[in-house]
């Protein structure tokens, strides 16, 4: 086995390791807060253990990038192998809730995703999506670079890449500013108990146009990348 195969597959394990991690720690606070089933509308969260939640998200992101820093050789290489945890860690904190609580129903059942600067909500094929997408240029982009070591993206295609990203983001966010209008007073940032302003929010609508023309942006750089580098090779072959 190759050394870069060795690093890929420790990665994937300290990933899924982080992932029941992640689902047990929901698994607790389900039971507390929780105990009949997560359903929306939000339970209030005293601020004190919101405060402990928001930095126990930074906490994870921070450990996924430190595990890409230490396994890339360069700063491309590091980002993939982020993106690769990342994606891991998400999808197999699915597949333990799953596991031990029978939860998600179904891949269109609504999940809260992150809390800052609002909650961001969708159904949960959405970040699954993106996280097969990440699997599968992230894989791309840390073998490339071992056989190619000058390997790089274009600007239009990190360009492509963000835009994507960030309308991917804005549409997960999009239903709870549409349907509340006390979004920032109902933040994390508020002083009061987190969700406390918005405990009558119920998502009703997924903007599926919105997140598929992210997708779509990201999933064109990706392939664009991927059949540019392959032909630039051939033409270098011949």
């Amino acid at each position: 086995m190759s050394p870069i195969s060795k690093k890929i597959i420790y990665v994937i394990v300290f990933a899924i390791a982080m992932g029941f991690m992640e689902s047990a720690i929901v698994i607790y606070l389900r039971e507390l807060f929780y105990p009949n089933g997560f359903n929306f509308p939000l339970q209030p969260i005293p601020h004190n253990l919101a405060i402990v939640e928001i930095l126990r998200e930074a906490a994870t992101v921070i450990m996924l990038v430190c595990v890409g820093y230490f396994t890339g050789r360069n700063k491309l290489q590091r980002f993939a192998f982020f993106s690769l945890a990342f994606a891991i860690w998400d999808l197999f904190y699915y597949v333990f809730l799953f596991v031990f609580l029978g939860w998600p129903q179904s891949l269109f059942t609504w999940d809260i995703l992150f809390l800052i600067p609002v909650p961001w909500v969708g159904p949960v094929w959405a970040p699954c999506l993106l996280s097969l997408l990440m699997v599968f240029g992230a894989l791309f982009v840390i073998r490339r670079i071992e056989t190619q070591p000058g390997f790089l993206i274009k600007k239009q295609e990190w360009l492509s890449l963000l835009t994507g990203a960030v309308i991917c983001i804005v549409s997960f966010m999009l239903d709870f500013f549409r349907t509340t209008r006390s979004a920032i007073q109902g933040s994390v940032l508020s002083s009061g108990d987190l969700f406390t302003d918005i405990h009558n929010y119920v998502p009703q609508r997924f903007d599926n146009a919105v997140f598929f023309t992210g997708f779509a942006l990201m999933l064109a750089a990706v392939l664009s990348n991927i059949f540019f580098t392959n032909k630039n090779n051939d033409h270098e072959k011949k």
